[in-house]
């Protein structure tokens, strides 16, 4: 399986959408006077701490990439890689939500109620922008080094030096092999 990168369009086109639906909503919201704009607090709370667990998850599969980490699951490497894309796809989608919100109730905030709107989703647009730039980086951590094949230098040294092991030989100064005793 090769997992490309998450090409850049699809983060303006979450936007967009979100953007669309945040428009729409405040929209129907201001005219028809029901209260449906808005976030409560623990909303950016629990963005806040999806994506630094990710975070945290996906510097693990760094360093395992690295060679710092020994034994990594191949599942938990690529579910990490799976929630990171989702997390900046979705933040994206959820800063266009809650930035349209806070966009549309600027005029009106010498409301108490306006008021409040636009400072819970600016809060939570903030932390979705960082969610998405976690998202991002994340993504990059999880990217696995180059294979450049068997045909390589190194690979050729490395099947040697197995040959070369297995068959209980050693190689003096000159480059000859000989017999171990």
């Amino acid at each position: 399986m090769k997992a490309r990168r998450t090409p850049v369009i699809y983060y303006f086109v979450a936007l967009a959408l979100g953007l669309l639906a945040g428009l729409g909503l405040s929209k129907y919201s201001q005219s028809t006077r029901t209260d449906l704009m808005g976030t409560p607090w623990i909303v950016p709370a629990l963005l806040f701490f999806l994506g630094a667990a990710i975070l945290i998850m996906a510097i693990q599969v760094h360093r395992y990439a690295k060679g710092e980490r020994r034994r990594l699951d191949s599942r938990f490497a690529v579910n990490v890689l799976l929630l990171s894309k989702s997390l900046s796809l979705a933040c994206s989608a959820l800063l266009g939500w809650y930035g349209a919100q806070a966009l549309m109730c600027l005029g009106r905030m010498e409301a108490p109620y306006y008021a409040n709107v636009v400072l819970r989703c600016s809060v939570t647009a903030l932390v979705c922008l960082v969610d998405v730039i976690i998202g991002i980086i994340g993504e990059w951590l999880c990217q696995l080094p180059p294979d450049d094949g068997p045909e390589s230098p190194e690979s050729k040294r490395n099947r040697r030096r197995r040959m070369v092991g297995a068959a209980g030989k050693t190689e003096d100064k000159g480059g000859q092999p000989s017999v171990r005793r």
